[in-house]
């Protein structure tokens, strides 16, 4: 049985704090088998992980910004075009071989795919019903709800932009440890989500910053 977290973001995301380094050094230290390193709407910190000596495996991943909300594409290095209809993504993920995600579904505040429509749960692959994230608790309750209501697998992940969280949502996945071995077994299902909250503070924290940097961007925009 792998652990495994499916949704981290180093610092080539814009709200990611931590390197690529610090992030596998403490995937390592809190006994993960993979990871998936899935920065926003870029490839290229999963890339760069992925030519480092490390015992945890890098799965290829993304967090892809669709028009509906964010999607998980794990299993492609290539990257998504951003802020396209999330059926277009699926399915271009899905050309690829690749397996797509719905994180964070029904949070409010979170660019849930599923808030404006919930049908995107019964399109992809599986849903984390597990996101550790503060405050996410309801949100991940009816991700769960949605997942059984649509016969589809649940998967955690920490959702962590600091590496100290890495590890907090773990998918337990019975399968060897490669990537096409993983990708598989979250298909059929042989998945179990775990895992614990990051503390309110993290996360109000990470919040704020994220708000002041949206606000710097459309200032420098002007």
């Amino acid at each position: 049985m792998l652990r495994c977290d499916l949704h981290i973001h180093s610092n080539y995301s814009h709200d990611g704090e931590s390197s690529v380094e610090e992030i596998l050094h403490m995937a390592e230290e809190r006994g993960l088998d993979a990871i998936a390193i899935t920065d926003h709407d870029t490839v290229e910190g999963n890339r760069y992980a992925q030519t480092l000596d490390s015992p945890v495996l890098v799965i290829p991943a993304v967090e892809v910004s669709t028009t509906q909300g964010h999607l998980l594409v794990l299993g492609s290095s290539e990257p998504f075009d951003a802020d396209e209809d999330i059926y277009q993504t699926i399915a271009e993920a899905r050309h690829r071989g690749a397996i797509t995600i719905l994180p964070h579904p029904f949070h409010l505040w979170r660019h849930g795919a599923g808030i404006s429509d919930s049908t995107t749960v019964a399109a992809v692959d599986a849903v984390e019903s597990y996101n550790s994230r503060h405050l996410a608790g309801r949100a991940n309750s009816k991700a769960k709800r949605y997942a059984e209501k649509y016969h589809k697998p649940c998967v955690a992940g920490s959702d962590a932009h600091v590496a100290t969280y890495v590890g907090y949502g773990v998918t337990l996945i019975d399968a060897e440890k490669n990537v096409d071995a993983i990708l598989q077994a979250i298909r059929e299902g042989k998945t179990t989500p775990t895992g614990q909250m990051t503390p309110l503070s993290t996360y109000t924290r990470q919040s704020m910053g994220g708000v002041k940097r949206r606000i710097a961007r459309r200032i420098e925009k002007r």
